[in-house]
């Protein structure tokens, strides 16, 4: 989205680089806009992990929190208000919106699964944040092979697991097309958390709890199969989690 931007002239010369954020791709945002030169202002939740704080002003970024109790979707207003008042001055990432975003992975997470697998994966299970990644793997999976299963993970009712969301119709992100979704698949907070340490303890694999989320179906989908390859997206970090309690002391 960034190379995109600064390629079409939107980001650079003094503009900052805007948008809503629950966390990851806001720490990209941060991270380039330190090594690129350009400023970034990221809206964000108040209530996302102190560690997300603390990498987002080590890197500068400037942050604006928002009412805990709407979640992403207050953040995201605030986002189009501010890009809204005053668009001269912000290049509004949109990350929802913005069809860089599952480009990039059409690109290069689709090919990168497609050859490391010798084209033989026949189910791809991805968790369901900006929709970027499943949107764009799957475009490529299809146009690879039809019969190639993509299957979204979103939580329960009552569960909150960061970088995994059951969007209202209102704020569902404009790239996701429903159509290139074979099935959703229910995981619950509990059943996140527990495979996020599973994870750590068995695989020495220390990921975010949206990954432990997406390899907690992904298994359950194995289950039901025989001579499938079942890929699944292990897309966030452990260490941005360790004062929330999933981790124990």
């Amino acid at each position: 989205m960034v190379r995109h931007a600064l390629m079409a002239g939107r980001l650079g010369s003094g503009k900052i680089l805007l948008d809503a954020t629950s966390g990851n791709t806001g720490i990209a945002f941060a991270m380039l806009g330190a090594s690129f030169g350009f400023p970034v202002r990221l809206v964000m939740p108040s209530n996302v992990s102190p560690e997300r704080k603390r990498i987002l002003k080590a890197y500068g970024a400037e942050v604006e929190w928002t009412d805990p109790d709407q979640s992403s979707d207050g953040a995201i207003r605030r986002a189009r208000e501010i890009a809204a008042n005053e668009p001269e001055k912000y290049c509004y990432m949109d990350q929802y919106s913005n069809p860089a975003n599952w480009r990039a992975h059409y690109e290069t997470t689709g090919p990168e699964i497609w050859r490391d697998t010798d084209g033989r994966i026949t189910h791809f299970v991805s968790s369901m944040g900006t929709t970027g990644t499943i949107m764009g793997c799957s475009r490529f999976f299809k146009e690879k092979n039809p019969k190639i299963q993509v299957i979204g993970c979103e939580p329960k009712e009552g569960s909150q697991i960061p970088g995994i969301r059951k969007w209202p119709q209102a704020y569902l992100p404009k790239i996701y097309d429903k159509a290139r979704v074979d099935r959703i698949e229910p995981v619950s907070q509990a059943q996140a958390e527990d495979m996020t340490r599973r994870m750590a303890r068995e695989e020495g694999i220390f990921a975010g709890i949206s990954s432990g989320g997406a390899m907690h179906v992904a298994l359950r989908v194995a289950r039901e199969l025989k001579n499938a390859v079942v890929v699944t997206i292990v897309c966030d970090r452990g260490d941005r989690y360790l004062t929330t309690g999933v981790f124990p002391d």
